[in-house]
């Protein structure tokens, strides 16, 4: 996308009260891009074991797209989404956070930024290199995500106020959990250009697929092909237990036998 249609959208939201202005309209790569219909979305949720499965799909197609559980952890157990990735990048700042304050920088970090930018149903995936550290996003950021009716929030790196984000029950994965505010401390960079989480690189637009089990990273182009093929192979393995619970013959499991890996 042209910087010229980026600040055409720019100056567009800008009118309509939807740009918080913390973060310079150069460093914001893209506005507008196609989200995926609410009808595909709910196919995915409607997955039996959603992120195995999306996962298998991902290694057929050659994709390497999945993030385990193991790096970037649900913070609120028991949640389930889908949805369009909105991207923020940051990266650490080169003053120390003592020296930000008695110099009164402005605050530098920012997920309000593209909040309001994004459309209800995303998912903010923000990448801090694995930071650890300092927070990407606290108890205040996820209640306005929650409120502009985003799915959820991945982030590479660590996010604080957790008692607060649980009890809004908004569904977060990170890589950690923090006190330390990453204010004077991380300054945003890039919003929707291509992003890391653990060792997986997204792109806005990209499907976001995040249960207790992991993430998974769908390319845009496949997002409809991919849900596709796995309702057919659901098909075919409910048969199987169906089967099993049957206690059938060899001969009628053997050719459902791991179906997906055909």
């Amino acid at each position: 996308m042209s910087n010229a249609e980026v600040m055409k959208d720019y100056e567009e939201y800008k009118s309509q009260g939807r740009i918080w202005g913390q973060v310079p309209a150069d460093r914001i790569t893209k506005i507008k891009f196609d989200r995926t219909p609410k009808a595909i979305i709910d196919r995915y949720l409607n997955l039996p074991d959603m992120t195995t499965t999306v996962s298998d799909l991902l290694d057929g197609f050659g994709i390497f797209g999945v993030v385990a559980a193991s790096h970037i952890r649900p913070l609120v157990e028991g949640k389930k989404i889908v949805g369009n990735a909105v991207t923020l990048r940051s990266i650490p700042e080169r003053k120390t956070s003592t020296q930000g304050y008695i110099d009164k920088e402005p605050i530098k970090m920012s997920t309000r930024e593209i909040y309001y930018l994004s459309e209800p149903g995303d998912i903010l995936v923000a990448d801090f290199a694995g930071n650890l550290n300092v927070s990407n996003m606290g108890g205040q950021s996820a209640l306005v995500a929650k409120t502009h009716g985003f799915a959820g929030s991945i982030v590479n790196g660590a996010v604080r106020d957790l008692p607060a984000i649980r009890e809004i029950d908004y569904p977060v994965w990170a890589a950690g959990v923090t006190p330390i505010t990453g204010k004077f401390r991380m300054e945003a960079m890039e919003i929707n250009g291509p992003v890391r989480i653990h060792d997986v690189v997204v792109y806005p637009g990209d499907l976001i697929v995040a249960d207790d089990s992991g993430i998974c990273v769908v390319p845009a182009e496949l997002i409809e092909k991919l849900i596709d093929e796995a309702e057919r192979i659901g098909d075919a393995e409910d048969n199987m237990r169906d089967l099993i619970k049957s206690k059938a013959p060899i001969s009628e499991l053997r050719p459902l036998f791991r179906k997906r890996y055909d």
